[in-house]
This record gives structure tokens, C-alpha cells and sequence, in this order.
């Protein structure tokens, strides 16, 4: 059964440097040319475009199968696109100067590919070799680094519209040697482009990482690099039970992490407001809020809503800044406090604690919904947005990864699972307490006081 009119299978499996590979030739890009080609020409509901495993064919890459007809592909380039989507897909007929048709030379070159794997594979494990992934996996840092420190100098707007090594070296007071190492790292990593000595951005790096981008990501990955010099402290946290970074809430610090809980909560925030509710909602207290990426959210979601951002004296510049750029200076408001200290207030219908939790104890998460429920009014709602983690506490892995991002960075953070969650809720009195997924890292734990 074949639901589309044609289903396309492009290879991209990755393999080490410098072994033969569909990627390696390309692949990735013959990917999106298709499904740019595809959607062009009107064939998007007819066509289904999917990745693929290793077909054994690497030195014949890019490989791609076009099914139900079972016509094989090789050495594919971008310029071979239009037709293959035009002639074949739309029109029925076989691109044949592409079409690879002698199925035994095909099959034993299978063959021969996978008995050298293996053969491979059995040499390395007697060896004693580190597995790919692992070894991956522990190196994987070294790439991380080279782009943070890229971003930490701004290096992608140094370069303008192309620059040489010895250019943006005097423009970001650099040494010149050690700035083409940096950049010369970052073309492979295909954020940027050389030619001859010239260095110019890529797509990606001009879309996300230069001001003057809507989609410029840079100051909120600044925050990133900040993470960068906790983590390094690992170790010694796991020794001391607890941080041993040096604390600092410096204004461009402060800036940086409200820009990436921003961010992040710009993607949340529709999917958070649809599974909350607005229904009964009139006054509400967002604390923490940060940006009041929620709170506004949620006031465009319900015009008679009015929301109150409560969070430090750092902090409430920037949101009052957000809020005015949104229009709903009248609907959201703010005040400095301090959520674990001061009083919360009264009769809030809706009471949201976004990303919060983790920074907290279990001692002080507990205080805080004690808190909460007496500044609700009866029926209000508790909303807890955070990592949840399963059970066992060994996944999912990213919320796993980050309780050690609270290890390095508070006194007592984590994350915690839904029964931890739950107990606590229960023991400050809330009742009807059920978890709502959402798309994301991140769960909600839902509360109601009767």
C-alpha cells in the first residue's frame, strides 16, 4: 500500500571523517532542494520525502529511492533536482542518465560494504576501541565551545558581508593566528564560508547569530556561554553537594537569561494557554515571570484577563519593557519581590510558576505552594510549568542533564518528578492535582483549591 504517489528515500546516514558517505557528497543539501522543489511545484500532498539509514552504496552517493516505482538514484546533485521532481515525480518518467539499473554490480556492492562493516566492527571491539557515539559523545564539547566563543566575541558580525581572518581580528581585538584557528573551525561546522582568505556567513549564522535578524538568537545564547563556565565546576559541585560557582547577577547576565527564557517561552507559551484554560480567569500572578512572554499570553488570550508579574528588582525593567512593545500596559502589570519572602497577595483566580521550581529546594518549593494557595481565591488554579522527571529520576534525559545545570548554578535546585510535585501540592492543600503534557521539555502540574 502506498498512501502518497511516491514515497522518496534519501540516504543520510553520517559516517567519521573521511569514510566514503551520502552526506559527505551531499545529501542533506539534496534533501532540502527537494522538498523546496517539491512544494514548488504543487506536488507536496503527493509526495512523501523521507531520510534513511546506510544502503550500503556510499561511494555512489548521494543515493535516493524513488517507491513505488523502485528507481534508484546515484550520484545525485543539486542541479539534477528540477528534473527528477518534474520528470519523474510529476510526470511519471525516469530521470535514465541517473537511474542506476545493473541490480547485481548494486547487490554485491552491498554486500561487499556490509562484510567490510562487520569485519570493522569486530576489529575495533577487539581492540578495545571507544564507540563511536561515546567517544562522540565526550567530545562533543569541543564544537559547543568553539561556537559559544564565536558568539562571546561576535564574531558572525564582525565578519560582515566578508571579511579575512586579519579583519575581524582587529575588529574584536583579537590575535589574528588564533582568530583564522576559530574561524577556519566554524566553516566546518558550516557556519561559515571561505573562499581563497575570505570568510563570509552562512544562512543559519546570518538568520540566527547578527543583529539586525528578527530571529537573532545571539544575546539569548550568551546565556549558554554563561552556563558554559558553571558546568566547568561539575566536579567540584558533586564533591560540595552544591554550587561552587561564584555568583554574579550582573546586568548583561541578568539580560541574556531573561532573553533565553523569553525565547523559550515565546515557543511555549500558545501551547501552555490552550491546555490551561481561560475559562474563570480574571486576575492573575505570574511569578517569576521574566519577560511576561505568559502573562501576555495569556491577556491577549482573554481581553477581560489582568495579569501581575511579580519578580526581582533586576528583572522588572525588561518586562515592563516586553509588555509595552505588546500594547498591554493596562492589562499587565509588574511588581519587585521576592517570591519565597514577601507576600504573594490575595484572590488570584490563576497563579503560574514557569521554569521555577528547579531553582528551588524541596524545602522552599514546598513554602512557595503554601504560599500559593492562600493567595488564591476558591476554585483558583496552581500552575506549575517545569522538567518533570520520570519515577526513577533517569529520564527523560534532558531533564536528567538539567538538575546537574541546578547542581552547578543554585544552593539547592533540581528537578523533580510528578509524585514529588504531587505530595507537595496535596500537603499545602490543593486538590484535583493532574499532569498535562505538553509539546517540549517541559510538563504542567495542575492544582485547584476548593
Amino acid at each position: 500500500m502506498e498512501p502518497f504517489r511516491h514515497h522518496i528515500f534519501v540516504c543520510t546516514q553520517e559516517k567519521p571523517e573521511g569514510v566514503p558517505c551520502c552526506p559527505a557528497n551531499g545529501s542533506w543539501q539534496l534533501l532540502h532542494a527537494l522538498e523546496t522543489e517539491i512544494l514548488s511545484q504543487g506536488l507536496d500532498n503527493d509526495v512523501q520525502l523521507s531520510t534513511c539509514g546506510c544502503l550500503g552504496l556510499c561511494d555512489e552517493g548521494p543515493i535516493l529511492i524513488v517507491y513505488p516505482d523502485a528507481v534508484w538514484y546515484h550520484k545525485v546533485q543539486l542541479v539534477d533536482v528540477p528534473e527528477i521532481v518534474s520528470s519523474h515525480l510529476r510526470d511519471g518518467k525516469t530521470v535514465a542518465r541517473l537511474a542506476w539499473t545493473d541490480a547485481p554490480a548494486m547487490k554485491a556492492m552491498g554486500i561487499e560494504h556490509r562484510d567490510h562493516f562487520r569485519a570493522m566492527l569486530k576489529a575495533r571491539d577487539r581492540a578495545g576501541i571507544l564507540p563511536d557515539d561515546v567517544n562522540e559523545m565526550i567530545r562533543g564539547f569541543m564544537a559547543s565551545r568553539a561556537v559559544l566563543t564565536a558568539l562571546e566575541l561576535d564574531v558572525f558580525n564582525a565578519i560582515g558581508i566578508g571579511s579575512t581572518a586579519e579583519q575581524v581580528a582587529r575588529k574584536i581585538h583579537s590575535d589574528a593566528r588564533a582568530t583564522e584557528m576559530l574561524l577556519n573551525a566554524l566553516v566546518s561546522l558550516k557556519l561559515l564560508d571561505k573562499k581563497d582568505r575570505t570568510f563570509r556567513k552562512t544562512a543559519t549564522s546570518s538568520r540566527f547569530f547578527c543583529e539586525g535578524s528578527p530571529d537573532n538568537a545571539r544575546p539569548a545564547m550568551l546565556h549558554i556561554a554563561n552556563l558554559w563556565h558553571r558546568w566547568s565546576t561539575l566536579t567540584d559541585a558533586v564533591h560540595a553537594g552544591t554550587s561552587v560557582a561564584l555568583r554574579s547577577r550582573d546586568a548583561q547576565g541578568v539580560a541574556s537569561f531573561i532573553a533565553a527564557m523569553d525565547r523559550n517561552a515565546k515557543e511555549r507559551a500558545g501551547a501552555v494557554v490552550k491546555a490551561v484554560g481561560v475559562d474563570g480567569v480574571r486576575r492573575m500572578l505570574d511569578l517569576g515571570g521574566g519577560s511576561g512572554a505568559y502573562s501576555i499570553a495569556f491577556a491577549r488570550a482573554l481581553p477581560e484577563l489582568k495579569s501581575e508579574i511579580m519578580d526581582l528588582a533586576e528583572v522588572v525593567p525588561i518586562a515592563q519593557c516586553h509588555i509595552l512593545q505588546a500594547g498591554l500596559s493596562d492589562r499587565v502589570t509588574t511588581r519587585v519581590g521576592d517570591m519565597l519572602c514577601d507576600p504573594l497577595g490575595e484572590n488570584y483566580s490563576l497563579i503560574l510558576v514557569s521554569a521555577i521550581c528547579h531553582m528551588f529546594s524541596e524545602a522552599e518549593n514546598r513554602s512557595l505552594f503554601q504560599s500559593a494557595y492562600r493567595a488564591l481565591a476558591s476554585g483558583g488554579r496552581f500552575v506549575v510549568q517545569d522538567f518533570i522527571l520520570e519515577p526513577d529520576k533517569t529520564a527523560p534525559r534532558f531533564a536528567t542533564l538539567f538538575a546537574l545545570n541546578m547542581l552547578v548554578g543554585t544552593r539547592g535546585g533540581s528537578t523533580y518528578s510528578e509524585h514529588e510535585y504531587s505530595a507537595w501540592l496535596r500537603d499545602a492543600g490543593f486538590s484535583d492535582i493532574h499532569r498535562v503534557h505538553i509539546p517540549g521539555p517541559s510538563g504542567l502540574l495542575i492544582a485547584t483549591r476548593l
